[in-house]
Formats: structure tokens, C-alpha cells, sequence
């Protein structure tokens, strides 16, 4: 029998599942930043034409996932599950978006992560033979976000220099068993890590420790060396996560600056755009995936990536509590190679 876990917290596919078609949608600010040009859709305002930010951020996943659904040459009542998930109470961007789909859906919760931990699960079903095609969707608003974990756009109420901006956006990914790739190899998953970290405006420093510990378990289960990968993107730590984590690893003695990077330092120009640290929200690392990174790899520009989705898993609840902010980070590998790669 093939043994498909390797080590404490990573999965290798015997059938890696294809990237079959994906999808993406921006709001202004994104447009109007340094991977702008690579978005299926952006809009000339954050309304989408809805009468609330809540509506709008649905608008936007029912683009994303027709946009997947059209490149796949698929039809929805195709798909065996949706795996989908946002930043709002009870998912409701996601529910309201999925509703007319009649399709068996498992909602997630996985903050910024989400992207990642339902490419992880959409894999692991298919590679066990559970389904043929599923999508994994998730999206977050920035107003959406800022009403429900900070204040009111009316209130004006200013942010320190480590916060970070939620990205509007929406990214649909479909995933089948069969296909010409891109692939997904090894699905990492992380542990919840809390180093103490109260203040819900710096969450950079609040999930760095988790994209860590959960890199360190890749490298350790696969025995994979960094270098393998043309490029390791973490999302969405911004600046300040960037930093800790490579700091973090020049302790170990590894160099990490030669090919990582961040989504939510490449979302946005912290030049000509005040974003603070960088982006955030879930839809950030899922546009920059699905809107550059897998164009990247389709044009051959990469050709083995490791996509670690992180997530502070927190509320505002528990923030005004007094209490810390956990962080989680999930890893998958993708790969153009036709036999999933060589390790």
C-alpha cells in the first residue's frame, strides 16, 4: 500500500490532482498595483453595483468562480464539492455565493489561510477518490473587513505603521484528477501557533511564527531543501512577517531571501499605495495565486512554487478581551511537472 503521510504534518499525492482552471477579481486598489494587468476581472469601484459591502463581496466570488469555471470548459453542476470560506460572521460572502450552485459545499474557516486549506482538503479528496473536480473559492472586501474587526470607514480612525490593508478580492481555483497540471505534490498542514501577540494591528508578527514552524515541517517531511522551489510565497504576512520569517530562518543558517516573498508585499506598491505593511485578508494571497503565480507557471516562469497560505485566527471578541492571536499556516506545493516532481 503507498503511503501517502509523510512525516508528522505533510501528504504526498500518489495521483497529484490538476489545476483545471482559475479565477480571479480585484476592486480598484488592486487594479491599480503592480499585478493589476494580471486580474480576470477588476472593477472601477468597490460596489460591484451592490447596495452593501457584504453584497459586493459575494458579487465578487460568483465572478471569480465562473472565470475558473469558463478556463476549466466546465459547467458548476459539474463539481462534486465546493470547499469556500471568508473573513465575515459565518461566512456569509461565501454562503450567499454558493447558494445557487447545487453544488455540496463545506464551508471553511481558516482566516487568510483559507485559500490555502481548501486547495488542501479539495487535494487530499481527490487523490482518495472521493471526486473528480472540485473548487476551492474564497474571497474577503476590505470595507466588509473593516466594519466587522475594526471600525467603520465613517470613523477615520487611523492605522500604526504595521497594520495592514485587506485586499478586495476573490479567487476560485478547480482542481480535477486528471490533467495537464499545473500539480499539486504535498500538502503541508499547520499547527496553531501562539507567540503571545495582542495587538490585532500587527498581524504580521502574529502569524510569522506559524508560516515558520509550518516551512520547517515541510522541509522535514519531504526532505526538501528551500532551494528546490523557484519560489516559496507566504500570504499574507506583509513587510513586517516577511522580515521575522527570514530572520527566523538566517538563525538556522538558511537564506531564505533568494527565493521567497510575500502576497501581501506583492499585491500592492508600498511606494505609490498606503497600505502600511502590505496586504491582507483572505482574498489576497488567493488573487495573487490565481491572478500571477499560476500564469507564471503557465508561461514556464516557475516551475516548482510552494504556496503557504497563513491566517491569524482571532475576533474581535476575543481581541477586546485581552486575549493573544493565534496564527496557522498551511503549505502546498505545486508543480508543471507531469509526474507531480521528483521528490
Amino acid at each position: 500500500m503507498d503511503t501517502k503521510k509523510i512525516g508528522r504534518q505533510t501528504v504526498r499525492f500518489s495521483s497529484p490532482p490538476s489545476i483545471a482552471g482559475y479565477g480571479s477579481a480585484v476592486g480598484q486598489m488592486e487594479r491599480e498595483g503592480p499585478l493589476g494587468q494580471y486580474f480576470d476581472f477588476a472593477g472601477q469601484d468597490d460596489t460591484f453595483g451592490e447596495k452593501s459591502w457584504e453584497k459586493a463581496e459575494t458579487a465578487l466570488q460568483k465572478k471569480a468562480l465562473n472565470f475558473a469555471l469558463e478556463k476549466a470548459g466546465l459547467q458548476a453542476d459539474r463539481l462534486d464539492y465546493i470547499f469556500a470560506g471568508d473573513l465575515l460572521n459565518q461566512c456569509i460572502a461565501t454562503s450567499y455565493s454558493v447558494r445557487t450552485q447545487n453544488v455540496p459545499f463545506f464551508g471553511l474557516y481558516g482566516a487568510c489561510s483559507t485559500m490555502a486549506e481548501s486547495l488542501s482538503l479539495a487535494a487530499m479528496l481527490l487523490d482518495g477518490g472521493f471526486g473528480q473536480t472540485i473548487a476551492a473559492l474564497t474571497s474577503s472586501h476590505f470595507c466588509s473587513a473593516e466594519r466587522q474587526y475594526r471600525n467603520p470607514l465613517e470613523y477615520g480612525g487611523q492605522k500604526p505603521p504595521t497594520a495592514q490593508w485587506t485586499a478586495t478580492g476573490s479567487a476560485a481555483v478547480i482542481l480535477t484528477q486528471s490533467g495537464k497540471g499545473p500539480f499539486l505534490t504535498h500538502v503541508t498542514t499547520g499547527k496553531v501557533t501562539d507567540k503571545g501577540i495582542t495587538d490585532a494591528n500587527n498581524m504580521g508578527a502574529a502569524m510569522a511564527p506559524a508560516a515558520y514552524s509550518t516551512l520547517q515541517a515541510h522541509f522535514q517531511d519531504t526532505g526538501r531543501e528551500p532551494s528546490f522551489y523557484d519560489l516559496i510565497v507566504t500570504g499574507d504576512l506583509g513587510s513586517l512577517g516577511k522580515e521575522i520569517v527570514t530572520d527566523f530562518f538566517r538563525r538556522d543558517g538558511v537564506d531564505l531571501t533568494k527565493n521567497y516573498d510575500d502576497c501581501g508585499c506583492l499585491l500592492f506598491d508600498p511606494q505609490t499605495q498606503d497600505v502600511h505593511a502590505g496586504g491582507s485578508g483572505c482574498g489576497c494571497s488567493a488573487v495573487v495565486l490565481a491572478g500571477y503565480l499560476l500564469r507564471q507557471m503557465e508561461a514556464g516562469k516557475l516551475k516548482n512554487l510552494l504556496f503557504c497560505g497563513t491566517g491569524a485566527l482571532h475576533s474581535p471578541t476575543a481581541t477586546m478581551q485581552g486575549e493573544s492571536i493565534p496564527g496557522i499556516c498551511h503549505a502546498v506545493a505545486i508543480t508543471t511537472e507531469q509526474k507531480g516532481g521528483a521528490q
